[in-house]
């Protein structure tokens, strides 16, 4: 009987996923036992004319992390989709955009402006840019992947069977994930996979009374006590809008929750989640106040939709 066939590639992302994979340490023996990797750019030397030549559908799963950024992301999301029988969006940057998606707080254009002309140590006069294609010696053309305006996740480009969150999933639960779906024994269609049902909260051993804040700190900024709630000192803490999964790993060495499992069942907005929960916990009712304290959060986009601004309900800055 012939092995499940596997593929795995990264669009935008760090790369941090590729090194999740490996991250069920001996447990990989297990699943090259059981299973046969066909594609995978980072591990392996395929070009995409191998996977171009495959039948359709005869990649069993593919495991796809990163975000959709470009035309070539977009290219390849569309076909391992129709190569694959399984599409799980692996990461927080193919489940949600990730910090790829951090993007859409700008423009396109702006993001090239900045890139190409407008930093310090930029020597280029004549404002020349990457183009999507130039012709070369002997009637060749170079071509490049179109930048798209918005960076959106794998979901929004093509139908997604599974997800599993993180940044990086941890390696219990991507092996947990991997299992289940060789398994056979698969859950209903557009589960989570690899994660809980609870909040990271629910997950942390830090002791918790009633918050009430006056002001906000940055983790540097305060020695913490490593046995209390990290929100009820002042420091930003995703962990009552985040999914748990990941064990609390970073509360367990006293940082706080960046919210990179995504949101918990049941809520639409992971950002719009917390930012509520901050709010109920300031400690004051003059407005001026309160406007005083929440400017000690200095990035609250970048801090509440750190991982989820494809998948939000604001997604990007309206055009200029």
């Amino acid at each position: 009987m012939a092995k499940p066939q596997i593929a795995l590639y990264w669009a935008a992302s760090c790369g941090g996923c590729e090194i999740a994979a490996l991250d069920i340490g001996e447990r990989v023996l297990d699943l090259i036992a059981a299973a046969d990797i066909v594609f995978w750019p980072a591990a392996m030397d395929v070009k995409y004319a191998d996977l171009e030549a495959m039948p359709e559908q005869s990649i069993d799963v593919c495991l796809f992390n990163g975000a959709i950024r470009t035309s070539e992301n977009e290219h390849l999301a569309k076909l391992l989709r129709a190569k694959s029988k399984i599409m799980v969006a692996f990461g927080s940057c193919a489940t949600e955009g990730g910090i790829p998606a951090l993007a859409n707080l700008t423009t396109r254009e702006a993001i090239m402006r900045n890139a190409y002309q407008a930093t310090p140590t930029t020597d280029n006069p004549e404002g020349l840019r990457p183009q999507m294609e130039h012709a070369v010696l002997d009637g060749h053309t170079l071509t490049l992947p179109e930048f798209h305006e918005s960076v959106r996740a794998l979901h929004q480009i093509v139908r997604v069977d599974y997800s599993v969150p993180g940044c990086a999933p941890v390696g219990d639960r991507v092996w947990e994930a991997v299992a289940t779906i060789l398994s056979g024994d698969l859950p209903a269609p557009g589960s989570v996979l690899g994660a809980a049902q609870k909040t990271v909260c629910d997950e942390c051993d830090h002791k918790r009374n009633e918050k009430r804040i006056r002001k906000f700190y940055r983790p540097h900024e305060i020695e913490t006590d490593p046995t209390l709630c990290l929100l009820e000192q002042g420091v930003i803490c995703m962990g009552p809008a985040t999914r748990a999964g990941c064990g609390a790993a970073c509360l367990r060495v006293n940082m706080p929750c960046r919210g990179c499992y995504g949101p918990p069942p049941g809520v639409v907005d992971q950002g719009a989640h917390i930012l509520s929960a901050v709010g109920s916990i300031i400690d004051s009712q003059d407005p001026q106040e309160i406007e005083e304290i929440m400017a000690g959060i200095p990035d609250p986009a970048g801090t509440f939709y750190r991982f989820s601004m494809s998948n939000s309900l604001l997604f990007r800055v309206r055009e200029r």
